[in-house]
């Protein structure tokens, strides 16, 4: 009876053994299929790992974006129309006004209008910050005629530009990284026209972004100036004084003798024309009577004497 449970005993401890020594082998095996699966996901993970540090890399740039352009964005322009007494002066004005706010002039153009009075047109690029500043002082330069400004918010505008330049920005770069690793020259040739063709959209989205980003930071102002005419000029309220009658005198003086020597002109021509006909006159006169003078008038034959009447007495003393 003793010895049964003895031997049970034994067996107990046999089966522990065996059953430890099934689970180490079991471990081992497992083990050697993690090493073996190792290398693989290795290789995975590397590139996963590259992967996702380019898209961090492209979240940071994007991130930057939009935070650069978290803000409004606003489009501003205006137009102005003032009538001033000196044009040169008013365009020297705006220009130190633009200059000041730290704008430029983008463009420039004057005429003179019906010889009476000169017109010009500024086309003004002031930072957005001194918009109303500017405009305040370009008003106050003369008389205002007309005023106009708008406001266009292309808030959405900029914000998908921006999106889609982070997204053409990753998409040129798997393409690089993609020629990097390929090996066929058909691939690489494939690979480097969606290059040039991602390329070049990118390029398009740059342009526009950095159109719109100039035109909302620098608003755009159109001034047009313009002289009143001479003739609507005030004539003033006071009496004329010595120097006023003077200045009439001599411009009435001087107007009457430009018209006498105008109609002096204009008869010069005829004057000369009748002096040479009075001197061919005068002159064909001359001779007809010298010929007259020179040419003796003809002399009348002398009458010839009647005979002697024999006187009677003489006849009769016959």
């Amino acid at each position: 009876m003793r010895a049964l449970p003895a031997f049970a005993a034994a067996l107990l401890t046999a089966s522990l053994a065996l059953a430890g020594c099934t689970a180490s082998s079991s471990d081992g095996g497992d083990m050697k299929g993690e090493s073996a699966a190792e290398p693989a996901a290795g290789r995975q993970g590397a590139g996963a790992a590259a992967d996702a540090e380019a898209g961090k890399r492209q979240d940071d740039k994007s991130e930057g974006i939009d935070e650069k352009f978290a803000k409004t964005h606003v489009i501003r322009t205006a137009t102005l129309s003032v009538e001033v007494k000196s044009v040169t002066k008013a365009l020297a004005e705006a220009r130190t006004v633009a200059l000041d706010a730290g704008g430029v002039v983008e463009d420039e153009s004057t005429e003179r209008v019906d010889d009476t009075h000169v017109a010009s047109n500024l086309v003004l690029r002031v930072p957005e910050a001194e918009y109303d500043a500017v405009l305040t002082e370009l008003a106050g330069t003369g008389k205002l005629l007309s005023r106009s400004a708008n406001a266009k918010d292309v808030t959405e505008q900029v914000v998908d530009v921006n999106s889609r330049i982070a997204t053409q920005r990753a998409s040129v770069n798997r393409v690089r990284k993609l020629m990097d690793q390929a090996e066929d020259i058909t691939d690489v040739v494939a690979l480097e026209s969606q290059l040039n063709t991602r390329q070049a959209e990118l390029e398009s989205l740059l342009a526009k972004q950095a159109s719109l980003a100039d035109r909302t930071t620098m608003a755009t102002i159109t001034l047009d100036l313009s002289e009143r005419p001479k003739e609507e000029k005030d004539s003033g309220d006071e009496d004329p004084g010595f120097l006023d009658a003077l200045g009439g005198g001599w411009d009435a003086l001087v107007t009457v003798l430009r018209w006498i020597v105008v109609v002096v002109a204009a008869i010069l021509p005829f004057v000369a024309a009748l002096a040479v006909l009075l001197g061919l006159w005068l002159f064909l006169g001359a001779r007809l009577r010298s010929r007259r003078t020179r040419t003796p008038a003809p002399v009348p034959a002398p009458a010839s004497a009647p005979d002697a009447d024999p006187s009677p007495g003489t006849g009769e003393r016959d």
